[in-house]
């Protein structure tokens, strides 16, 4: 019987990519890397899409969490836009970047052509 296969979606800050890209690398984990934007500050995020066995899932998880450390950030005020107060606020906030979103998903059949 073949091992579980496991399909990884890991959502990191823009700033956290380079080091994370270079860490699968170097533990030689195939990783494909999408430009992405989302979140209430509309920055820049970098998603990963990684195959791997059940196995190494955990190795992987920890790859991820070691370079992908959350921080706070403070930022200025935006301006209504749009004639919309949707997401409008008037003073600096500090709010929490970095980090990441990991969705861990069943693979039924993985072909590498």
């Amino acid at each position: 019987m073949s091992e579980t296969k496991k399909m990884v979606v890991a959502i990191v800050h823009d700033h956290d990519a380079p080091d994370l890209m270079d860490s699968l690398a170097n533990a030689r984990f195939q990783a494909t890397k999408l430009a992405t934007t989302g979140g209430f500050l509309r920055e820049g995020n970098t998603t990963f899409i990684i195959g791997t066995d059940e196995e190494h899932l955990e190795e992987l998880i920890d790859l991820i969490n070691d370079n992908c450390k959350s921080r706070k950030k403070t930022v200025a005020p935006m301006s209504p836009v749009a004639n919309t107060l949707e997401g409008y606020y008037s003073f600096p906030m500090e709010v929490q970047i970095g980090g990441a979103t990991v969705f861990v998903l069943d693979v039924e059949k993985f072909i590498k052509l």
